[in-house]
């Protein structure tokens, strides 16, 4: 199951897109399935044969995923996280909503584009943190989430996006996890029922977002990650865009130990296969260890399309997570060409 054949630095990722779908993929439009029309005569007729050879286009999503392929760097360079003297940086700000998954009132941080307008619709991206964190995590300097987005933003390397840092542990028992038992994922895993029952209809609700899944996405960091991983395999038709850094283990049964969200033939896109799928691991990760490869393994036997991004100067930690964000940020909601 677990193939360590991987150099440092290699970016890997499956060969086909629908492995695990059982419909053939119809063209999107007349202009994929242009006829190339050859006109042949035989030796023992003068009648010219017409043959018709019909040539089908790569699905979107396969090439959208193509361009993605060539953005991954390893590490951000440092002048992306460094403030310019002529740029306004905007802020993370903290609202609340009520989760009925954990009854209680829960603390959400979103950053608005620098110029938002309820005149125009913006792209969503979820970003869930660690079973340590909290909301505030993700949007503290030391990761410098703002910096980074707001200058990548400015060289034209990304899309202008709202971004949701939601708290993601959802027990009605217990504010904070106080371990990883069964009982502790449980209420991590729970947070795709919030999700999509109270977070999103808030988000969707109160700021001016395009609710389609050309213009969601999500990621996450270790049981973040674990998360992330999936609610977008069990709701690609909303998120066209997951990824993952360093996740924890008990994605899918056999990797890790339990609880488990999906079962090993399950960790594929049977339908809406999203635009983009990047998973990044960390060579040397003394948390979650290989789980992240053991994923990307089982990926690749299911025949499943995805980016893996191997991180060699950087561990559990900070540094793979604003890894992760640089590549993840410059991929998502790219226009077409």
């Amino acid at each position: 199951m677990n193939n360590r054949t991987i150099a440092a630095g290699m970016l890997l990722c499956c060969a086909l897109l629908f492995g695990c779908s059982s419909k053939e993929q119809a063209p999107e439009s007349e202009a994929e399935t242009k006829p190339k029309t050859t006109v042949t005569t035989s030796a023992t007729s003068t009648e010219p044969t017409t043959t018709v050879t019909t040539t089908t286009a790569a699905p979107p999503e396969q090439l959208y995923m193509d361009r993605c392929e060539d953005l991954i760097e390893e590490t951000q360079p440092k002048e992306i996280l460094t403030k310019r003297k002529s740029v306004t940086y905007p802020k993370f700000e903290k609202y609340y909503y009520y989760s009925h998954t954990a009854r209680r009132r829960t603390g959400v941080n979103v950053l608005l584009p620098r110029d938002y307008s309820d005149e125009r619709t913006y792209p969503v991206l979820y970003i869930l943190h660690g079973s340590g964190d909290d909301e505030d995590w993700l949007a503290s300097d030391r990761i410098g989430l703002n910096v980074m987005l707001t200058n990548l933003i400015e060289d034209g390397d990304a899309q202008e996006m709202i971004v949701v840092l939601p708290y993601i542990y959802c027990s009605s028992e217990q504010e904070r996890s106080d371990g990883l038992d069964a009982k502790n994922w449980r209420s991590f895993d729970r947070f795709s029922v919030d999700l999509m029952r109270d977070l999103r209809p808030f988000i969707n609700s109160t700021f001016s977002v395009a609710d389609d899944r050309e213009h969601n996405a999500i990621t996450g960091t270790s049981a973040g990650g674990r998360v992330s991983l999936s609610i977008g395999f069990q709701n690609p038709d909303v998120f066209g865009f997951t990824g993952a850094v360093c996740p924890a283990s008990g994605v899918v049964r056999e990797v890790g130990n339990p609880p488990y969200v999906l079962e090993p033939e399950d960790f594929c896109f049977r339908a809406d296969s999203p635009f983009l799928l990047l998973i990044s691991a960390a060579e040397h990760d003394d948390a979650v260890l290989d789980y992240p490869f053991q994923y990307h393994d089982m990926l690749e036997e299911n025949g499943t399309r995805h980016l893996f991004h191997v991180m060699t100067k950087s561990g559990h930690d900070y540094r793979s997570v604003i890894s992760h964000l640089y590549n993840f940020l410059r991929m998502i909601f790219l226009p077409e060409n």
